[in-house]
């Protein structure tokens, strides 16, 4: 987690107990985007922009930050911690907006996929359905609105 940091590609950040004696769980972020080149083709990201945009901020990629790491202990399962951390995370964004991100972005592992998506999470395209991770985004304007 260090030599990201110390590369300026991404931060990690640590939840620890009341006592500060166990981590029960930590996530990392770094900067993304959604661009043309996350879809099949062309008219799929218009498809994708038309939705979300006026004509005037159709731009060619978004800004998005994308969640690198997310993992809670075993000690820890079924607490929603997770949920916690993902609303810590879209909060964090949200909240004076402090770096122009429009989206979260993950690669989450097929395991993942349901986590992600009760989280408000929803697959970027369909060309990775059948793959080890998936690609998901939430829009942060859905929790501004």
């Amino acid at each position: 987690m260090f030599f990201y940091r110390e590369a300026l590609l991404a931060v990690s950040y640590v939840l620890e107990n009341k006592m500060g004696q166990q981590t029960v769980a930590y996530f990392s972020l770094a900067n993304d985007r959604i661009s043309l080149s996350d879809f099949e083709n062309k008219t799929e990201f218009n498809r994708f922009r038309k939705h979300r945009f006026v004509n005037e901020k159709r731009l060619k990629s978004y800004p998005a930050a994308k969640i690198c790491r997310l993992g809670v202990d075993l000690s820890v399962k079924g607490q929603s911690i997770g949920s916690f951390l993902l609303n810590f995370i879209k909060s964090y964004f949200v909240i004076e907006n402090k770096t122009g991100c429009r989206f979260l972005t993950v690669d989450a592992y097929a395991a993942a996929v349901p986590f992600y998506e009760k989280n408000g999470f929803i697959p970027l395209n369909n060309e990775d359905v059948d793959s080890a991770t998936r690609l998901l985004y939430f829009d942060l304007n859905d929790i501004v609105k």
